[in-house]
């Protein structure tokens, strides 16, 4: 079976019904016509599509596409392109430090002479305790 063609059909007021017939009118079209190119443009661009005036717009109304693409200058890419070099490689310096300080914690809880360890804080408690005057 092939593509079978569905109607659509919804009311609009007497005034908008006039103007849309003239619109067809100046294009030489009939209203489905009319419809079924707004549909086609409606659905070939994913529901983007917006009607301007073309004044608006400018003089290359029919030649425009959307959406709008944007020329970017080659030293922009070139830029970008070097930014992302230069994170990919802070992350890989960040992931080695990273291991660097889990492989010295691990060798810190693995020594066995943990009394030669002295933590700052044990430091600050007896030093505040003789200080004190009371």
């Amino acid at each position: 079976m092939g593509n079978k063609n569905k109607t659509v059909s919804f009311r609009v007021n007497e005034d908008t019904f006039d103007a849309l017939r003239d619109i067809a009118e100046e294009r030489d079209l009939s209203l489905s016509a009319v419809f079924r190119d707004y549909v086609d443009a409606l659905v070939a661009n994913d529901g983007r599509v917006r009607v301007v005036p073309t004044d608006d717009v400018g003089e290359d109304v029919e030649d425009a596409e959307f959406p709008p693409k944007v020329e970017v200058p080659k030293s922009f890419v070139r830029e970008h392109e070097r930014l992302e070099l230069e994170a990919e490689h802070l992350r890989e310096q960040l992931e080695e430090h990273k291991a660097y300080i889990n492989a010295l914690r691990d060798e810190l809880d693995d020594a066995e002479d943990v009394e030669d360890v002295i933590h700052l804080d044990d430091l600050e408690s007896e030093g505040e305790e003789s200080f004190r005057l009371g």
